[in-house]
């Protein structure tokens, strides 16, 4: 039961992903309107999409507040992301005994920036009455995820090497059990369930900015209208 929820959760959210990505990639660009100032080369677009993902170069420039909390989540939930590879891989790579607390230490960061991305939200006014419901419930998923590993990490500790089995039976499509003989164990099984809630509503929500990206004309269009004629896509179509 556990494998076939997985592997539904798992399709789930990548269908989705696909879908949203097609969905982006089909809806035309009548209008030549990228943000200024903005680059007049390829190369110019894609050193901007760089500094986009790498940096949050937009988010800096207009808000500092929410940069400081983005980013600080973003970078942290990269480290940790890479720190959850225990979990899956056996044996390890040698090089995975030195993120070991850099990745604790992520978990603490991911936490406090979203903590803090909450909080900016609740108490700055111009904040609050443009956030959705739907913004408030992916921050306390996202918190709720966070908690729940640091929990793990610092006081419940759940069986490691039960977790690595299921793990390893979940990637064969073997059978699994999830254990139950501890709280760690049921704080594990909660941290679980959250993650996969999350992956389920990705493709649904503002979470698909990650691959959106990549899609707005207001980012990876070239600033070249009097070199090179924009034809509106519809264009002489009945």
């Amino acid at each position: 039961m556990l494998t076939l929820l997985a592997y539904a959760v798992l399709g789930i959210f990548t269908l989705g992903f696909l879908r949203r990505i097609w969905i982006y990639a089909r809806v035309p660009a009548p209008l030549v309107i990228p943000t200024t100032p903005a680059p007049v080369t390829k190369m110019g677009v894609v050193f901007r999409l760089f500094k986009e993902v790498a940096f949050f170069e937009s988010l800096f420039k207009g808000d500092k507040l929410a940069w400081v909390g983005g980013y600080a989540f973003h970078g942290a939930l990269a480290v940790v992301l890479i720190r959850h590879a225990r979990y899956f891989c056996d044996p390890l790579p040698a090089f995975f005994a030195h993120i070991q607390i850099a990745g604790i230490l992520a978990g603490i960061v991911m936490v406090g920036g979203l903590g803090f991305l909450f909080l900016r939200r609740l108490l700055i006014d111009r904040v609050r009455y443009i956030s959705s419901p739907s913004d408030y419930l992916m921050l306390i998923l996202l918190l709720g995820i966070g908690i729940t590993g640091l929990a793990m990490t610092f006081q419940f500790r759940p069986d490691i090497v039960a977790i690595k089995e299921v793990m390893s039976n979940l990637f064969s499509m073997s059978s699994a059990s999830l254990p139950l003989a501890s709280i760690g164990d049921v704080i594990f099984i909660i941290h679980l369930t959250l993650v996969g809630l999350l992956l389920v509503i990705f493709p649904f929500s503002k979470l698909m900015h990650a691959g959106g990206i990549f899609f707005s004309p207001t980012r990876y269009q070239v600033d070249n209208p009097r070199e090179v004629r924009h034809v509106n896509p519809w264009a002489g179509k009945k």
